[in-house]
């Protein structure tokens, strides 16, 4: 059955009373032995934030946001998937569909949707669905939602809408989803945008014929030992044992807050909190999808279903690829080294700003990136991607 229906989400007034008598009687760990976020999210500010949270966010804001965009459902491969759906104006838009990832969500792309279909030369039309698990799309009961399933899941949705051929964007697991739609449907993906990268713990054998790294190489490859050395434990739970760590986040806002706000300060392009890269209610609104949603196994087990994915051999894809670095991305390559993956890579860039909630955080220039790479990527093709 292909029945799209409209959905309007709601953060609802039992679920908020539940949230406050959870965070009125919440146990505290002793506070940790050193300053600042060594040791993980520090007490006395996770519980000022668990507090406004709970007895000073404007919850009919709130919800004013989560129906920003234009919301529906529909039944993919046997899973009512969620997705906003903006159309342009503009009859010539290009279709573009978003991929978020963990812990993010529809979310991240409120500001950019509206900019990216605004009325002119580069306009498009913009689909962004929660990946199944998250947001208010539905959990899988079945194991097999990997990313190669939900790569055939976006094919199927962008032709009810009318899509038959479209841009894909992503970063975190919307980078493993993309990757997957590339793959699997180069027939029906036009070229896809990229802001994240994957690699191992000591990439240094895969760049072993460039001879001396450059600098920015060498800054590369230190961000991708740090993060397998201590950033990675939340991963590897997650890639491994995701019902175990579900189990603690379904049954404490306190846990779920501080399991996702932990990212969003070591991710973002912050100045020591992550409100200083992206606002308090903004963040709470994220966090509220997965601890309304009860998501946080579900989430997690998109990690154990893809990890093989996010590291399959990038050869199979053939279709023109653009890639932008933001410098507070938690792992980035260098121009050649991603010309070593992609062999059409049509676009690079390194942006000023922004980290890895780039769509969050500034923007004005993760349109403008997006923008770009597609007007580049569309210019180097003889008839234009949608001419011919």
């Amino acid at each position: 059955m292909e029945t799209i229906i409209p959905f309007t989400p709601e953060f609802g007034e039992a679920e908020v009373e539940d949230l406050r008598r959870r965070v009125a009687g919440a146990r505290w760990p002793a506070r940790e032995t050193v300053q600042g976020w060594e040791q993980g999210v520090p007490t006395d500010y996770l519980r000022g934030l668990v507090d406004y949270w709970a007895n000073d966010y404007d919850w009919a804001a709130a919800n004013q946001r989560l129906r920003r965009l234009p919301q529906f459902r529909t039944t993919i491969d046997g899973l009512d998937i969620h997705f906003a759906h903006v159309p342009s104006p503009v009859p010539t838009a290009r279709p573009l569909i978003l991929t978020h990832g963990w812990p993010g969500s529809y979310l991240e792309f409120l500001e950019v949707a509206e900019r990216l279909a605004d009325p002119g030369a580069d306009a498009f039309h913009v689909v962004i669905p929660s990946l199944p698990g998250f947001g208010f799309s539905e959990q899988p009961a079945e194991r097999g939602w990997n990313a190669g399933r939900i790569a055939d899941a976006w094919v199927e949705l962008m032709r009810r809408l009318g899509y038959q051929r479209f841009y894909a964007q992503g970063g975190d697991l919307g980078f493993v989803v993309s990757l997957a739609l590339a793959q699997r449907h180069p027939e029906r993906v036009r070229a896809i945008h990229l802001n994240f990268w994957v690699s191992g713990a000591d990439p240094s054998a895969e760049l072993a014929g460039f001879g001396e790294l450059t600098e920015e190489e060498h800054r590369y490859v230190g961000k991708a030992r740090h993060l397998w050395a201590r950033e990675v434990a939340y991963s590897m739970l997650q890639s491994s044992k995701p019902q175990t760590i579900g189990h603690s986040l379904a049954d404490t806002p306190v846990g779920q807050c501080a399991w996702i706000i932990e990212k969003f300060h070591g991710w973002t392009d912050n100045t020591g909190v992550p409100e200083s890269a992206i606002s308090r209610d903004r963040l709470l609104d994220n966090i509220g999808l997965y601890w309304f949603g009860n998501l946080g196994a579900s989430s997690a087990r998109l990690y154990w279903e893809s990890t093989d994915a996010a590291v399959a051999d990038h050869s199979a894809v053939t279709v023109p690829t653009g890639y932008t670095v933001f410098p507070a991305e938690i792992l980035a390559a260098s121009e050649r080294w991603t010309r070593l993956r992609f062999t059409d890579l049509r676009y690079y860039s390194q942006a000023v700003r922004g980290g890895h909630f780039a769509a969050m955080e500034v923007p004005d220039l993760f349109t403008d990136e997006v923008r770009a790479a597609f007007r580049t990527i569309e210019a180097a093709s003889p008839t234009g991607l949608f001419g011919g």
